[in-house]
């Protein structure tokens, strides 16, 4: 599975880096970004509360 942010919807709360800092950490620029290309299996079920719990849906799931 793979988790992409997108940068033009993403305010940069850190509720997903909250959630799953295994995926998900804060960019220079103050916005969420993935940092792996592969969600880890151990880290999928908080990657996906990452993602429905994000407050404007920046996060997908592939």
């Amino acid at each position: 599975m793979k988790a992409i942010v997108d940068p033009n919807t993403c305010t940069g709360c850190t509720l997903c880096t909250d959630i799953c800092a295994d995926v998900f950490e804060m960019g220079d620029d103050g916005l969420a970004k993935t940092k792996v290309d592969v969600v880890p299996a151990s880290a999928e079920a908080s990657c996906k509360e990452a993602a429905d719990s994000c407050p404007v849906a920046a996060i997908k799931i592939e």
